[in-house]
């Protein structure tokens, strides 16, 4: 069950969003929606964008952007890193070392006056399952 911060009403839809975010792995809006659709046909998918974006805004999803192709939602809200495959554009959690991420996170300054209020980092590479098709296309 989704934890409620912020002072944020849940409704069923809202719990029905979560929960279907939960089970299907960093999945896009549309990925959330489509699953939802399957069983109860008169959701909207306003109904469902608009519950990932509240869930995200009020803390209780991460709301994970990528410049080249659709926002993907975590249930594990807390700061941790992401991996997106070029191929497939599948997302995964990456572990970092806590060096690195001491230096992401807060060791890094800015000579401008620019005030760092957070910072994104996502991976970029290739996934087991699409390094695994590209050697067995090059094998033929």
């Amino acid at each position: 069950m989704m934890e409620k911060k912020k002072n944020c009403r849940n409704t069923v839809q809202r719990n029905l969003v979560f929960a279907t975010t939960a089970k299907l792995m960093h999945p896009t809006a549309e990925e959330v929606y489509e699953e939802i659709l399957s069983a109860y046909p008169n959701i909207s998918k306003a109904t469902v964008y608009r519950n990932l974006n509240v869930l995200a805004e009020n803390g209780s999803l991460l709301r994970i952007s990528s410049t080249e192709g659709a926002d993907h939602f975590d249930i594990v809200a807390e700061k941790h890193y992401h991996g997106i495959c070029r191929y497939c554009g599948k997302v995964f959690d990456v572990e970092v070392e806590e060096m690195l991420s001491k230096i992401l996170e807060g060791c890094v300054s800015d000579s401008h006056g620019f005030e760092i209020e957070s910072v994104d980092v996502i991976f970029k590479g290739v996934c087991p399952a699409c390094r695994k098709c590209k050697e067995e296309v090059k094998d033929l």
